[in-house]
């Protein structure tokens, strides 16, 4: 990069610039290590202004940018462009306001996302979408994903939760969309930029609801012989009616390695579900005894209550060790990020298992059942010639039998540089040149993390500039941030 734009960048940010090429390989890749490209620099920002002039020299220069938060992602999202920058927003990570009577907050992007319920639990709130990740992501990474989580099923992913955003767009300009009022009138500008994975500008604060704390959560545990009696009994549990606040599953290959890690007491059978239950006292005991009744019609050999609130804690905390804890049993291995109807549970399920035994690889099933999203880990060791390439077209045929069955290639984790070339297997091109219509009104030059979610770039006919707001929904939406 010239020795001139760099100094540019540099008066902007100060010491925030890196440049070596030793340092540059930290950011060359975000979760998702197969994948990895060298940026040209990395810039750290420490506030709004810095992130507009920023952009605002790429602009200029037609200098490709990614933005980047905690580097959690799963599916390439924050990968760098090879002619570009980085623009990590890890130090703009303030907590700006907690406004109790209203149930909301307002971050910067490098907030961690476990950091907003820590700062709200003594008031008797949290914030509700928790991915397993939560104690290193940032909220900027999971409002680019949409990110989920196991309380999902009750509560939303994160879409749910975001009130407003300011956003610097790819020309340098600042907008501010929604706002403090719950359900603004017009478009849900809002709902287009949370899930659009960083195409269509960078968030630089983020407006977001938190919730009251139950008066009583229950945390069971059932054992199965199989994932086809989990899954059925997932299927029974919300035809029932009742919307628990996670049901989570775990087969036996994901039990054996979340056990190694962190010894969370999980009973060694071939399928586990936990099951959350939340509200008012009264009503959590009447669906406990549903809930137990309605696993062991369906073949649970043990229903066990969690005791305490450390045990409950140590029954969570095995799920979300669960992706990392798979190092014990394997030395690599692919997670997939796919969604299907609950009532395919079993069938799907079922389908996996004989596509792996034909494949002679393992794949281990931990996901959030209750929502129907799965997140199922192809294992394999990259030192066996042609491995890795087999454990990812397992993978891809996971997601395509997703398809096959009315479902989707992802539910959280977005489809960043991994799954691009899925989504046309999804999509029928007229739905693919209608999306990219919406990233051309805010990013008419693709400089915004160019090169991502779609099969190939569409050339925007029209290069009207980006979206520029009504001037009262600046001033409006700038007085509430």
């Amino acid at each position: 990069m010239e020795t001139q734009v760099l100094d540019e960048f540099r008066e902007v940010v100060g010491k925030g610039l890196i440049t070596d090429k030793s340092q540059l390989h930290t950011y060359e890749c975000d979760g998702l290590t197969n994948f990895r490209v060298l940026p040209q620099a990395v810039l750290l920002p420490t506030s709004t202004e810095q992130v507009q002039a920023l952009v605002r020299i790429c602009s200029q220069r037609k200098i490709p940018f990614v933005a980047r938060g905690s580097g959690t992602g799963l599916s390439g999202g924050a990968l760098p462009h090879e002619n570009g920058v980085v623009i990590s927003l890890a130090r703009m990570n303030r907590i700006l306001e907690v406004d109790l009577v209203n149930a909301r907050v307002v971050v910067e992007p490098g907030v961690i996302n476990a950091e907003i319920t820590q700062r709200v639990s003594p008031h008797g709130y949290f914030y509700a979408p928790d991915p397993s990740s939560l104690s290193v992501c940032s909220i900027g990474g999971n409002v680019a994903e949409n990110a989920g989580g196991a309380h999902c099923l009750k509560y939303g992913f994160t879409t749910t939760h975001v009130l407003g955003l300011e956003v610097v767009l790819p020309d340098g300009s600042l907008v501010h969309v929604g706002g403090k009022a719950l359900d603004r009138p017009g478009y849900d500008l809002p709902g287009i930029f949370v899930g659009s994975e960083g195409t269509l500008g960078i968030t630089t604060r983020i407006a977001l609801r938190i919730v009251k704390q139950p008066e009583t959560i229950r945390t069971l545990l059932a054992a199965f012989n199989s994932s086809n009696e989990a899954g059925a009994a997932v299927s029974e549990i919300i035809a029932a009616g009742m919307l628990p606040a996670a049901i989570e599953m775990m087969d036996n290959l994901a039990i054996q390695a979340s056990e190694a890690a962190v010894h969370a007491g999980y009973p060694n059978c071939g399928a586990l579900l936990l099951v959350e239950l939340d509200g008012p006292l009264a009503e959590v005991e009447c669906l406990t005894d549903r809930v137990d009744k309605i696993c062991t019609q369906c073949g649970a050999w043990e229903v066990r209550v969690a005791q305490s609130e450390s045990e409950r804690m140590m029954v969570w905390k095995g799920r979300k060790a669960a992706f990392a804890a798979m190092g014990r049993i394997s030395p690599n291995y692919i997670v997939q990020d796919g969604v299907i109807p609950r009532t395919a549970l079993p069938q799907v399920l079922a389908q996996i298992e004989q596509m792996s035994a034909a494949e002679g690889l393992r794949v281990a099933n931990v996901f959030h059942a209750g929502d129907g999203n799965l997140h199922p880990l192809v294992l394999y060791d990259r030192r066996i010639a042609g491995q890795e390439e087999r454990a990812f077209e397992l993978s891809i045929n996971i997601l395509r039998l997703c398809i096959k069955h009315g479902g989707s290639i992802t539910g959280e984790h977005g489809v960043g540089e991994e799954k691009k070339m899925m989504m046309s297997e999804m999509f029928a091109e007229p739905d693919l040149d209608t999306m990219q219509r919406v990233r051309c009104a805010f990013d008419p030059e693709h400089l915004s993390n160019p090169g991502k979610v779609f099969p190939r770039t569409r050339l925007c006919a029209e290069k009207t500039g980006p979206y520029q707001p009504h001037p009262l929904e600046l001033s409006g939406a700038a007085q509430f941030f």
